[in-house]
């Protein structure tokens, strides 16, 4: 099958073209990219010099499936003439995530470009939307972020284990901010040292609160979600927190082996959602499309707290993004996306 990329110049497209070149199902036939139209792919991305391609304005080719990894707005802006002409679609920016155009419009300070197709796209957790994502016509990618934090407390709250007051404490390498020049993610800014941001309120909040309240009947989450930045380039670490309610699990230190088991059996048969018994490092996750998750009680506070780590350009974009095309295409889910992580 076919595949094209638009935008391939940004950290999530480079990352898309160095996997797909490994799918054994997949042949990558056209790449856009605004700032090097006309450049061959390996002029602009060395390591991607075996991808024999032109960086070129549009899409013209005939394809099977496109991926965008243009940022919100933009990406809606160029998706739309392909879902309606019947191509098959998986957005990696934030444009078809949520499902109320108001909301939509609160967060990115626009209107939506076509409103009527936030109902009709898939928002492409695996772990939880499989049957849906195999059907769809446009798929959204989870945001990085999300991704953690949604797979991190979703069979608590499916469980009916949790009070609804949650505390998402997030932490993220440069890369998620892309490729554009900003003072926050100039070397000297970073390095040394690890701020807050979005204080008021991420974008990636009503995304996340949205997938969790489809988790559990009734389930109303209040979340108090604070993203910081980090000195390294790739990696996401998501510390979260919320209070069992009463009974929910047995006293004692048998009551975290319960919660570990029930882990385990809600992902048992998830090739890339991972429960472990101790704590992960991000480099557990570096290059892979794996989501580390490692569930534990306070019993002190009976306090349920979950820590998840996953590479933000892989699982939390372009491997995902790869997984939802395996899906959606009848492939095996784990073609393409089977490297080891790299460590140290």
């Amino acid at each position: 099958m076919k595949a094209a990329i638009i935008n391939v110049t940004g950290y999530f497209g480079i990352e898309l073209a160095r996997l797909l070149h490994r799918h054994t199902e997949v042949e990558l036939t056209q790449v856009t990219g605004r700032s090097a139209v006309g450049q061959k792919l390996g002029e602009a991305f060395p390591h991607l010099a075996d991808i024999d391609l032109e960086i070129e304005a549009e899409v013209t080719n005939s394809v099977d499936v496109v991926f965008s990894a243009l940022p919100q707005i933009a990406s809606a802006e160029a998706l739309i003439p392909f879902v309606e002409k019947g191509v098959r679609a998986i957005d990696v920016s934030a444009d078809f995530r949520l499902k109320d155009a108001s909301e939509y419009e609160k967060w990115y300070g626009v209107p939506h470009a076509k409103p009527q197709l936030l109902e009709e796209s898939v928002y492409g957790l695996p772990e939880l939307n499989r049957g849906e994502i195999r059907s769809a016509a446009l798929v959204a990618n989870p945001g990085c972020y999300p991704t953690g934090a949604i797979l991190a407390l979703a069979p608590a709250i499916h469980e009916g284990l949790i009070h609804e007051d949650i505390i998402i404490d997030a932490k993220t390498g440069v890369s998620g901010a892309g490729r554009g020049l900003s003072l926050s993610a100039h070397f000297s800014e970073v390095n040394e040292n690890v701020s807050a941001y979005a204080v008021d309120g991420h974008r990636h909040l009503p995304e996340i609160t949205q997938e969790l309240r489809r988790v559990g009947t009734g389930f109303e989450p209040r979340i108090t979600f604070l993203p910081h930045l980090i000195p390294m380039t790739r990696g996401i670490l998501n510390s979260c927190y919320a209070t069992l309610k009463d009974g929910a699990i047995a006293p004692g230190p048998s009551g975290i082996e319960e919660i570990r088991a029930l882990y385990k059996s809600f992902y048992k048969d998830e090739p890339f959602a991972q429960v472990v018994d101790s704590s992960p490092m991000t480099k557990h996750t570096l290059g892979n499309n794996k989501c580390i998750i490692f569930p534990n009680v306070d019993l002190r506070t009976n306090r349920l707290i979950v820590i998840s780590c996953l590479d933000n350009l892989v699982k939390g974009a372009a491997g995902q993004a790869i997984q939802n095309m395996n899906i959606m295409f009848g492939l095996r889910e784990t073609e393409g996306l089977e490297q080891l992580a790299l460590y140290p």
